[in-house]
């Protein structure tokens, strides 16, 4: 016969057990000066009857303060960073949570950094390739609840991810499907954790199509000027490919720029294709792949206050779904479709 999990005790229970606030019952469980022996004494018997296990979010409650959440970043330049934090703050906002958010990006000692957010929050989500594994399970040793967005999983921490495999599968078999065979790749897998799953899944593609794949990517930044310097070298050498597969929509911009610098028509010479699904990337006619943005920073937003709550809830692992937005820069369409 199954046991049915108990419900969780909550700090107001602590509090009506004991006859006190649920503020003393915070400055107990802390240790503070400011709770008489005899008090503290009658508050962890009860912490101890009841099976009372505190929550941050709890803790911030009886102190009378927001729940801070702190969202650590590699970059927050461009279009797609934005839109996650848009996400995110419109959902913490709507939990009565407040934000601090850490870019480490050209920041000396990321690792020193993110330790340092950890003892100021109640609870964390870490994006990208910002810091290592290890500095992550550092992290959740520390009991702060932590989150994880745009990276691989850490140990039973709860991950959310957007499904770059069957979207850059998508994008791989259109193009061939406009008969393009020769391809270039913008952008470095190495930097990014999407990125890196991005550039395997268009090798393995062309592979299982039967066609072989570019020898290394075209390394770049993630930005407009980079994507420029880079279509430029590759446009301009002596074996033009038909088409570029760009890691996101801005090197895509910064691609269709050196295209027209050079005289070059797209798609007719050259085709250009991006990932996110930008605003500017509807404007520019820009074949892409549309990943959820702002869903992302929401859905982390949530499962960390959930875990700051007090969840005890099994691990979570989700992949959200993208689409192939097909526009006019891969080659001629009867209008713009989504696959």
């Amino acid at each position: 016969m199954a046991v049915q999990d108990r419900r969780q005790a909550t700090i107001y229970e602590v509090a009506q057990r004991v006859g006190v606030s649920i503020a003393t019952v915070s400055r107990a469980l802390r240790g503070t000066d400011y709770v008489a022996p005899e008090t503290r004494r009658r508050v962890l018997a009860a912490v101890e009857e009841l099976q009372f296990r505190p929550s941050r979010l709890g803790q911030s409650l009886a102190e009378g303060r927001h729940a801070a959440n702190g969202i650590v970043f590699p970059d927050l330049s461009g279009p797609y960073y934005s839109e996650v934090v848009l996400g995110y703050e419109e959902v913490a906002a709507e939990l009565g949570n407040s934000v601090l958010i850490l870019a480490t990006h050209g920041r000396p000692d990321p690792a020193r950094k993110v330790l340092e957010l950890a003892r100021r929050v109640d609870g964390m989500v870490v994006m990208g390739r910002t810091v290592a594994d290890g500095i992550v399970a550092q992290v959740a040793e520390t009991g702060v609840p932590t989150v994880l967005l745009a990276r691989a999983a850490v140990g039973a921490l709860d991950t959310i991810t957007a499904d770059n495999d069957s979207g850059a599968r998508r994008l791989v078999e259109h193009l061939l499907g406009h008969g393009y065979r020769r391809f270039a790749y913008l952008g470095d897998p190495d930097t990014s954790p999407d990125v890196t799953d991005r550039y395997g899944a268009f090798r393995a593609a062309l592979a299982d199509a039967g066609h072989t794949p570019p020898r290394a990517p075209v390394r770049c930044a993630f930005d407009v000027d980079a994507g420029h310097r880079a279509a430029r070298r590759v446009l301009a050498g002596p074996s033009r490919p038909q088409a570029l597969v760009c890691a996101n929509d801005e090197v895509a911009l910064g691609a269709l720029a050196a295209a027209a610098e050079l005289g070059l028509t797209v798609p007719t010479d050259v085709a250009i294709t991006g990932w996110d699904d930008v605003m500017a990337a509807r404007y520019a006619g820009l074949t892409t792949v549309h990943q959820p943005m702002r869903k992302l920073g929401a859905t982390a937003a949530r499962w960390l206050h959930d875990r700051m709550a007090g969840s005890q809830d099994a691990v979570r692992r989700e992949v959200l779904p993208t689409r192939l937005v097909v526009r006019s820069s891969c080659g001629p369409h009867s209008a713009e479709t989504e696959v």
